[in-house]
């Protein structure tokens, strides 16, 4: 009951915090001069076509463009509230429709890439934290700092290598061309299956590295705690110690840091999704940003604030249930 009422007590915490991130995710893309309409007339003004004024004149009004900032916001948020997230100028649709088709694949990648973190990131910070100074702790360490050196876009070229000419796989995307279009299947089911583990690991690549670093420091923190030193003098295997004792308190910075991965995930792969040609949300991002498709970028921004409030939720509840120390009160 206490944690029920604390999910609500943050729920509701959270509805003053998306009002403020809501002015400043309008505010932040009506900051670049001019608009999407503007745009568009300088690109014709370049390649030396004629465009008429009062089509774009027309086109403002109707979209409340013409009108004062104030209101364009009231306009937006409004329409947010009922599920109308407004109208995307250079794809000529609503912005629920574009995100909603490329949200499914985008959380799938995102998922599968935080899996793959967790799975390698622990295993290897327990091993490097009993074996510290060992052989293989500096080797994995070297390992870590590549991974946190190396940019991901080159990490793609080189997973695309390796799938194209080791595999006989694809050189991008997250279908084959005969099921890029088709409809759902187990078929296309299995081929999604097939592809998605270039981008997964491409994209869980420095967040694994990351973790892994932090693993190690925390479990070498917790491994001289008098806890520790009593459970063992109690005569408990040591690999006991290790997974009852050490590792239940050591992965807690891990899932405080949670919070912020799983916006990250869905955001910051935005070049290595344009590498490897994936049909999720980042290029769409991108692409909202270039042309200044307001609606579609600020969606977006919401989008992520919204993610990182209710990771950071997630991530507060899981410290309770990992820790015993730690109350909802």
């Amino acid at each position: 009951m206490s944690m029920l009422r604390y999910i609500l007590r943050r729920l509701i915490r959270m509805v003053p915090t998306l009002i403020v991130i809501s002015i400043l995710t309008f505010v932040i893309i009506q900051l670049p001069p001019g608009d999407f309409f503007d745009s568009i007339q300088a690109q014709l003004a370049e390649s030396e076509s004629r465009a008429e004024q009062e089509a774009f004149d027309t086109l403002r009004k109707q979209y409340h463009l013409d009108q004062p900032l104030w209101k364009q916001y009231l306009y937006w948020v409004g329409g947010c509230l009922v599920g109308d997230f407004g109208y995307s100028f250079e794809w000529s649709r609503p912005v629920s429709e574009l995100i909603g088709e490329r949200l499914g694949l985008t959380f799938l990648m995102s998922f599968g890439a935080l899996i793959f973190m967790w799975c390698v990131a622990i295993p290897i910070g327990i091993y490097s934290a009993r074996n510290r100074l060992s052989f293989g702790d500096y080797a994995l360490t070297f390992l870590a700092f590549i991974g946190l050196c190396v940019p991901g876009f080159l990490v793609a070229l080189i997973a695309m290598h390796i799938s194209v000419f080791w595999f006989g796989g694809s050189a991008g995307g997250l279908f084959s061309h005969e099921y890029q279009y088709a409809p759902w299947s187990l078929a296309k089911a299995w081929d999604l299956l097939k592809h998605l583990w270039v981008p997964v690991v491409v994209v869980g690549a420095a967040g694994t590295a990351t973790m892994t670093r932090i693993m190690r420091t925390s479990m070498l923190d917790v491994m001289d705690e008098q806890y520790i030193t009593t459970a063992r003098a109690k005569g408990l295997a040591e690999r006991w110690v290790i997974y009852k004792y050490a590792v239940r308190v050591a992965i807690n910075p891990m899932i405080s840091i949670l919070g912020m991965q799983i916006p990250q995930l869905v955001s910051g792969s935005i070049i290595v999704a344009i590498v490897l040609g994936l049909p999720t949300t980042g290029p769409l991002f991108y692409r909202a940003l270039e042309t200044q498709d307001m609606y579609l970028a600020g969606t977006f921004l919401m989008l992520l604030a919204i993610l990182l409030l209710l990771g950071n939720l997630l991530a507060d509840i899981l410290l309770a249930l990992a820790d015993p120390r730690i109350r909802f009160d």
